[in-house]
């Protein structure tokens, strides 16, 4: 593009002129000036320079996850994206001060911002930088491509509070001690059938009513061709666009419950499955509501009869000398190598704590019940779906892994995989041992897990292991966060006290 704008300019010099007309150099750009440009960027945005002129793209939508794991952004030009990897786009900073409901909850009038961020400072902006090699195109949307950003601060240094950064961080300690992490993704949600969109103007609020919905099958029916083939047309709309869109879906599955489908995803490296994610959330949620249908995440709708919906996170390390599986157990009777046992060690050690960042919605705790296929307490077992911590493995088995089942669909996926990395590490580091296996995970003594959002914020703040290796900056600025949230729960009057207390006193 830059080689068409050049020979266009040359025709505003003499064609007899004896000298080429003067040009100043082009200033540096953001990416450049701060050391963030590299040739495998150039390459990539030379790729996306082909895929929007080959596709005719009109359009790119550019976004960060936020603190929830929602996708904000801007919509550019088709024409200024390939430019807008070098210069970034300017994004308003208190996006980062925003609860579920989207109030501004931190103080971003105060002199100086709020928690070491100055741009908070009367909602100055920040940046969003592209990262060029997650350019897709959006299947459900006309002409349009897509890419992830991480942000910065003007002076060209990586916004600390910022989701992406703290998983890359946890990262970067990994791949120090020789590891790389492997994570696959095992997602329930629910699909419904929209009865009416509550647009008008006294749904509208913060939040806006939900809208009403009926069911696509009833009944519970855990993996029933018969009612699987009753979500079949949702879900093979939902997959075939996910596949165009280059996610790596394994299966859909029937749940358990009415109206209930799972994901699975090949296992992928730890960023990559982050940014599976939030895109495949942000996906399922449009294609739906583009035609006729509401996929939810929630943890448990308030709509009779239907099943809470959980995240399984599977996971391992990788030898990054030898790639080979570094829980995978040599001998027989063992279930992982001594890393892998380690690693567990520090996933039960770290668990209560860990739980916010696992399960960070209100919601999300009343799914946490005895005898539930949900744990309540923090162990692990063999292959057993009632364990927080579930150990798939064998000898010289590639596969082995370590499921985490205590998440909800609604986490954010950076937070969530980087306090698995920090707890296991930390196991790593310290050879902590998870104790042997509860065969009945439900009746074993164990540390119980938080009972609610409230009880995660409390068992955090005291905890001075993700403090530290987080940074006590960030972990206030999560619970400021999340208390606000508690706090405006707390002052709601519910239905359940309306129909306890109305009539009878």
């Amino acid at each position: 593009m830059q080689l068409v704008n050049d020979a266009r300019g040359s025709y505003d010099a003499p064609c007899c002129s004896p000298h080429p007309p003067h040009r100043s150099p082009l200033p540096m750009t953001f990416a450049e000036r701060h050391g963030l440009w590299s040739p495998e960027r150039q390459e990539a945005a030379e790729r996306i320079a082909h895929l929007i002129e080959s596709h005719a793209l009109e359009v790119v939508r550019i976004g960060f996850p936020d603190q929830h794991g929602l996708m904000r952004g801007k919509t550019v030009v088709a024409g200024d994206a390939v430019k807008l990897l070098r210069t970034g786009v300017s994004i308003t900073s208190s996006l980062l001060a925003k609860d579920t409901s989207n109030k501004t909850v931190l103080p971003i009038w105060s002199a100086g911002g709020a928690f070491g961020l100055g741009a908070f400072e009367g909602a100055g902006d920040l940046l969003m930088v592209p990262d060029p090699s997650t350019f897709s195109i959006l299947p459900w949307a006309d002409r349009t491509g897509w890419l992830l950003a991480d942000l910065y601060a003007g002076d060209g240094m990586p916004v600390p509070l910022a989701s992406r950064y703290v998983l890359a961080r946890a990262l970067e300690r990994l791949h120090a001690l020789g590891y790389g992490y492997v994570a696959g993704l095992e997602v329930e949600l629910h699909v419904f059938k929209t009865v009416r969109n509550a647009i008008a103007p006294e749904d509208s609020g913060q939040p806006g009513a939900p809208p009403e919905v009926t069911l696509l099958t009833t009944g519970y029916q855990y993996l029933s061709e018969l009612r699987f083939d009753q979500l079949e047309p949702a879900l093979s709309l939902i997959r075939r666009q996910l596949v165009e869109l280059g996610l790596p879906v394994r299966s859909v599955e029937c749940e358990y419950g009415p109206s209930q489908c799972e994901f699975t995803f090949q296992a992928m490296d730890g960023m990559a499955a982050a940014d599976t994610m939030v895109l495949f959330r942000s996906a399922v949620k449009q294609i739906c509501s583009r035609n006729g249908l509401h996929a939810t995440f929630m943890c448990r709708p308030r709509i009779p009869n239907v099943m809470s919906s959980g995240w399984h996170l599977h996971q391992s390390l990788i030898d990054t000398a030898t790639g080979a599986n570094a829980f995978m157990p040599a001998g027989d009777g063992e279930h992982l190598s001594a890393a892998g046992r380690h690693f567990l060690g520090g996933l039960v050690a770290h668990a209560r704590a860990a739980t916010l960042f696992t399960t960070p919605t209100i919601n999300g705790y009343r799914r946490f019940r005895t005898n539930s296929l949900a744990p309540d307490r923090a162990l692990w077992s063999r292959d057993n779906r009632g364990a927080m911590l579930r150990v798939l493995s064998g000898r010289d088995d590639p596969a082995t892994r370590i499921e985490n089942r205590i998440g909800e669909p609604a986490a954010n996926p950076y937070l969530y995989l980087a306090s698995q990395l920090y707890a296991g590490l930390d196991g790593i580091e310290r050879r902590l041992d998870p104790g042997p296996p509860a065969d009945r995970p439900y009746d074993t003594p164990a540390p119980p897990l938080p009972k609610s959002l409230a009880e995660a914020i409390t068992v955090l703040r005291d905890d001075d292991f993700f403090r530290e290796r987080m940074g006590a900056t960030f972990i206030d600025y999560l619970l400021a966060i999340k208390q606000a949230e508690v706090a405006r729960f707390d002052a709601e009057v519910t239905d359940w006290e309306h129909r306890e207390y109305f009539e009878m006193f």
